[in-house]
This record gives C-alpha cells, structure tokens and sequence, in this order.
C-alpha cells in the first residue's frame, strides 16, 4: 500500500512541476531558480535525516550511487530548467513520457531485463512518431523552441540513465540517503554553475516565482525525489518509468488553463501518440502474462 500511495503522490508531484519550473524562474534566472531549489532541497533532506536519526554511508557503492542519482539531480534537472525558457509547460511532462522507451533500451542492454519484444517496439515506434509531430509543432513556433524539445529529451535520457544506474550499483541504500547524497555531490557544481553563468542574486521576485521555488524545494526535491527513489528500490526500472504515463495528460491541462498555453490539434496528436505508446508498453505485457 505504500508503494500505491508513493506512486500516486509522484504523479501529482510530476503533473504540477513542470509549471512550478517555470513559474519559478519569472524574475530572475534559470540558473538561479533551480540552484535555489536544490539548496532548499539539501537542507530539507538534511533536517529529515536527522528527525529519522539516519546516517549517510561512505562506502563504494553508496558514493557510486550518490554520483549516479546526481547525474539525475544536476544534468536532467539543469537541462529541464534551460529547455523550460522555450518550451510550454506541458510539453515538458509529455516528452519525460519517453522515459520508459529509453530505460527499457538501456535496461536491456545493461541490466539485461527482458524489456525489448514485438509490442514494446511497436509501441516505441509510436512514441518516437507522437515527438517528431510534437517537434514539427515546435518547429512552426520557433526554433528555440525545437531546441527546447531536444534539451528536455535529453534530460529525459539523463533520468532514464541515472535510474538503471542506481538498479545495477544495488547499494541498498535507503531512498532518503540516495537523495540527500546525491544533492551533496550536486548542489556544489549547481553553486558554481550559477556563479559562473549568472552570479547576481535578484532584487525583488514576483509572489508567483517565490511561491513556486519554496513548492520545489520543500515538497518536490525532498519529498519527490526520496519516493522516486524509494519505488526505484523496490519495483523494476521500467515499471517505475510509467509514472509517466498519467502525469502528461494533468500537465497539459494545468498549463492550458493556469498559465493559458497553446493547446493545439497537432499538439494533442503528438501527446496522444506518446500516451497511447505508454499504455501499449504497460498493458500489452501484462496480458501476454495473464494468457500463459
């Protein structure tokens, strides 16, 4: 039952982060606004290690898995951030959609899981058909807003990679350990990231953006993470991928009407598509196992 309520609770989290990305970042800069979040995220799984009276690990495989879940943390999150200037906010839930593509793909290849038959390809072929409909959208917009798609695709890659990452290494670690050693070994290189590329602290931040930074920091980085992480412990990569597959329908509607973005036909093709690939991948399976 746990598990049930972590996954639900993520879907949430995943359907209103994206307009909280970028509502935060209105008044000052990208790199401001996710370096906020991840300092306010760090000290927050901090303040929950010790009310849990937990310790951090040092052992090889721990650092190996704190590396590997900062890839998620800077690289995925960073790139989200940049690709949020360009893009509506639902579009960034529709493209993570493809996680469970790229994980099955990389989990076949490296943890050797058996996630790579007929009707999984089938259904990929259909997701990548709802992205390129998507990208021919974004392409009549602009062209930083196609360049926006393949920074998000990207930082889906990057979360993708960083979740069989954490399967292989198997430390055993507990999700809110994962997190916090993660935001250890990421919120240094977010610290000069912004230092380098912007430096200056805001003068004034509109009601909307400071609201949206305390949100993610608070709620989505401690909170989010530790049970994304915590389902990663104990279901299969791949299935832990498809909670993807509500948070992009909520995603879009939540842009559409708080934050009056473009719901287009050809939009709603491409997110269909993807959405229609995802319960191909998710269904399909299971009925071939509820047969034999």
């Amino acid at each position: 039952m746990r598990i049930v309520l972590s996954f639900i609770f993520i879907v949430l989290l995943w359907s209103t982060t994206p307009l909280a990305i970028k509502w935060s970042a209105e008044g000052s800069s990208f790199i401001f606004s996710v370096t906020a979040r991840m300092c306010i995220g760090l000290i927050c799984t901090l303040f929950m290690l010790l009310a849990m009276r937990q310790r951090l690990l040092w052992h090889g495989k721990a650092k190996q898995t704190y590396f590997a879940v900062a890839v998620q943390i800077y690289g995925a999150m960073m790139a989200v951030y940049w690709s949020a200037q360009f893009i509506p906010s639902g579009w960034i839930s529709v493209i993570f959609g493809l996680t469970p593509f790229i994980t099955a793909v990389l989990s076949a290849l490296w943890l050797k899981e058996r996630s790579l038959s007929w009707d999984k390809l089938l259904a990929y072929t259909l997701g990548i058909t709802g992205l390129t409909v998507m990208f021919h959208s974004a392409l009549h917009i602009s062209y930083n807003t196609a360049i926006g798609v393949f920074g998000v695709l990207f930082a889906t890659f990057l979360q993708a990679f960083s979740a069989v990452w954490v399967k292989l290494i198997h430390a055993k670690l507990p999700a809110i350990t994962q997190v916090t050693g993660g935001l250890l070994f990421a919120v240094p290189f977010y610290l000069v990231t912004w230092w380098l590329i912007d430096g200056t602290l805001p003068n004034t931040l509109p009601i909307s953006s400071t609201l949206s930074i305390l949100y993610l920091g608070l709620i989505a980085t401690p909170i989010g993470f530790a049970l994304y992480y915590y389902i990663l412990t104990h279901l299969p990569a791949t299935r832990v991928a498809l909670i993807t597959l509500i948070s992009p329908v909520l995603a879009l509607l939540l842009g559409h009407y708080l934050n009056k973005e473009a719901l287009t036909l050809e939009i709603a093709i491409g997110s269909g598509l993807i959405l229609c690939a995802l319960i191909m991948q998710s269904f399909v399976g299971q009925i071939r196992h509820f047969k034999t």
